[in-house]
């Protein structure tokens, strides 16, 4: 079975990597969708967060997904994955929460590094911020001349999407979402 978004296709046959799992939500909801796959989470779990690797754990069990998910503590500015080891990679609003990388671009290039080529991604994050990401036009530029087949780019999702709450949209909550998808 063939899951289908708007935001990219994936078959599900293969290895898939959550970037900055947290409590696994993300990564149980993929486990589920795709249960031919075997599915990498990683975190960095640091103290100032109320989740690790065991609450992950203990959710992908109670899900019934356990015997599918790995999870690692790792830094998804410099993972310790050879190029191109997954089939495909997601991360929802991770990349500007990482203090080892003072351009997140750089996150997000460490990403696709270990998507194999052909392989697929979704990332959603403050790509609409500027402070943090620069011009994005100029970024998927970039991506495309290092060798990224296909990306593609929504910004300020927060001002399209009717399910957000106005008041989460203000200035100092969620503002200047975006997802980055496509294909290696």
């Amino acid at each position: 079975m063939r899951e289908k978004t708007n935001y990219g296709n994936w078959d599900g046959k293969g290895s898939l990597l959550d970037i900055g799992c947290g409590a696994a939500a993300l990564t149980v909801r993929c486990a589920k969708a795709f249960p031919e796959a075997e599915i990498t989470a990683i975190d960095y779990w640091g103290a100032e967060w109320n989740y690790a690797k065991e609450q992950c754990e203990k959710n992908a069990r109670a899900e019934g997904v356990a015997d599918r998910i790995s999870f690692q503590k790792g830094d998804a500015a410099k993972m310790e994955f050879a190029d191109g080891t997954f089939d495909a990679a997601v991360s929802n609003l991770v990349f500007h929460e990482v203090r080892s990388a003072k351009d997140k671009r750089d996150v997000v290039k460490e990403a696709l590094r270990v998507v194999k080529k052909g392989g697929v991604f979704s990332f959603q994050d403050m790509f609409s911020q500027k402070a943090l990401y620069g011009d994005m036009d100029q970024f998927l530029r970039e991506l495309r001349e290092e060798g990224i087949s296909e990306v593609h780019y929504i910004g300020n999702l927060e001002k399209k999407l009717d399910f957000i709450p106005g008041f989460v949209t203000t200035p100092w909550m969620i503002s200047g979402m975006g997802i980055l998808y496509g294909k290696k």
